[in-house]
């Protein structure tokens, strides 16, 4: 009887349209779908790394994505199992290696360099302000990031990382999911902070701040500086400015897109957060790959 009433309340403070059981069988199918892929990537990865040089030089990224994921976790930006998901994810990053490196280390592996840079911009943005999203019912738990929020902004770009050895539009793929989970995070995090008009965009009509598919200029703007940082970062995997433009281009075009499936099946409860963040994370790495 009392877990009955413990679920109904929880459920009182639900404000999402789509029913909270169907949320979290959304997000678990996404996690459970996506980590086995991401342990092969990150196998695949490293015997790759193996094979093109030595055992020694799985050394820094292992050690590296270790102390990266704990780090994270000790801040309280991701819950235990959700840095977990992030190690992987760094992992992968971390063994992608431009062919002509630049230094050693995070210098030599523009993805892990970019990673870096989404960490800091969206640990950034999702305090700024927090005391205010605190009190508007719109700030990030203090517990940090679940696994499925991890899996649902990184997955797309750890896979596309992994075969980003073969090809640049494999690692445009993998810069552009990048971009475009730094550009939503931050977007979202500062235009709420902020305030300031609102518009649902699909319709132009003005809503309140945190509606599923509302953009506001200082939320857009950031996310786009975000963005644009993050593939400035990870640039050094390109041979030219404008394949890196590409990626910019194809991050802000997942942007809108997420902003779109907020407005329409987030809205209308098909969909959770979770699988919309994927969504647009794979819909800006398609086009980056389809364009590089």
């Amino acid at each position: 009887m009392d877990e009955e009433i413990q679920g109904s309340l929880k459920d009182a403070h639900w404000t999402k349209a789509i029913p909270r059981a169907r949320d979290w069988r959304q997000s678990g199918w996404l996690v459970w779908v996506m980590v086995p892929l991401l342990v092969l990537g990150g196998a695949w990865s490293g015997l790759s790394a193996v094979a093109a040089g030595s055992v020694r030089s799985l050394l820094f990224p292992v050690v590296f994505s270790v102390g990266f994921a704990g780090l994270v976790w000790m801040l309280r930006s991701a819950t235990l199992p959700a840095a977990g998901v992030g190690l992987l994810v760094c992992l992968i990053s971390a063994l992608v290696v431009v062919r002509v490196p630049i230094g050693s280390g995070v210098f030599a592996r523009p993805a892990l360099s970019a990673l870096i840079t989404l960490f800091v911009l969206t640990f950034a943005a999702t305090r700024f302000g927090r005391r205010r999203k605190e009190a508007r019912g719109l700030a990030e738990a203090r517990s940090g990031r679940r696994a499925s929020q991890v899996v649902a902004n990184l997955g797309v770009a750890a896979l596309c990382a992994a075969m980003g050895r073969y090809s640049v539009g494999w690692y445009g793929g993998c810069l552009a999911a990048l971009a475009e989970a730094t550009a939503d995070t931050v977007s979202s995090e500062v235009g709420q902070a902020l305030g300031g008009p609102t518009w649902l965009i699909t319709k132009l009509r003005r809503v309140q701040a945190g509606r599923d598919g509302g953009v506001s200029l200082a939320g857009s703007l950031s996310g786009v500086v975000g963005a644009g940082l993050v593939v400035l970062v990870g640039s050094r995997g390109f041979a030219s400015w404008t394949d890196a433009g590409v990626v910019f281009a194809a991050a802000c075009a997942g942007l809108v897109f997420d902003s779109v499936l907020g407005a329409t099946v987030e809205e209308w409860g098909w969909v959770g957060n979770d699988l919309v963040n994927f969504l647009s994370t794979l819909f800006a790495a398609g086009l980056a790959w389809l364009w590089l």
